[in-house]
């Protein structure tokens, strides 16, 4: 059994920052791309950043240059630094991670509960 929790989420004023960090926790796979989506009201659930296991990344355009997604793969965690926050980035965040399961020999992807970030203006 995987386990993933987030956290991070808040409420900021327009032009601020906030961290969100997600984590599995379980054993016997093994991670490989981490994505962060957000799903805003009444709005689909869309990929805003994702990042390979070699660490290559590709975000969104509406949020190019302001958020930053990383890894560090020896704690199973992914992070999203999010900078210069507008009201649009008013959404529930998820965090993604495409795993190979040793067990089963396949892969899977396992998602958080989601954190919610509200941007005032």
């Amino acid at each position: 059994q995987v386990r993933v929790v987030e956290s991070g989420g808040g409420s900021v004023q327009a032009g601020g920052s906030l961290r969100l960090s997600c984590s599995a926790s379980g054993s016997a796979f093994r991670i490989t791309d981490m994505s962060w989506y957000r799903q805003g009201p009444e709005q689909e659930r869309d990929e805003v950043a994702r990042i390979s296991l070699r660490g290559a990344t590709i975000y969104d355009d509406a949020v190019l240059g302001r958020f930053i997604i990383s890894r560090d793969d020896a704690k199973n965690t992914l992070f999203m630094q999010m900078n210069r926050l507008n009201p649009e980035d008013t959404a529930t965040y998820y965090c993604k991670f495409h795993m190979w399961m040793r067990d089963t020999s396949e892969y899977k992807d396992d998602w958080g509960e989601g954190t919610t970030v509200t941007v005032s203006s």
